[in-house]
């Protein structure tokens, strides 16, 4: 069962769920902050987590190298947007 789990690809497709809800929940609860951005800070710190997250799925369910290249270099510009972003 955890065979299929993982050869299929669901299970990466469990972990960007849990990647959804925990961008919704953290939405959610700063609705009433302030901060001018807090979404897209929001935004940038999980994609890049989910771009190796699908890189991973790609390489689980037999995709070819170039969605696997394709998906871990889509990575770098989210997390070099979010350091900027950090760094401002």
């Amino acid at each position: 069962m955890l065979e299929r789990l993982f050869t299929s690809g669901h299970a990466v497709d469990l972990i960007l769920v849990v990647m959804v809800a925990e961008f919704a929940l953290l939405t959610w609860r700063g609705r009433y902050q302030r901060k001018p951005g807090a979404t897209l800070d929001r935004l940038l710190a999980l994609a890049p987590g989910a771009c190796l997250a699908m890189a991973v799925r790609a390489g689980l369910t037999g995709a070819g190298w170039v969605w696997i290249a394709f998906w871990l270099a889509a990575s770098l510009p989210f997390h070099l947007a979010d350091l900027a972003r950090r760094r401002l």
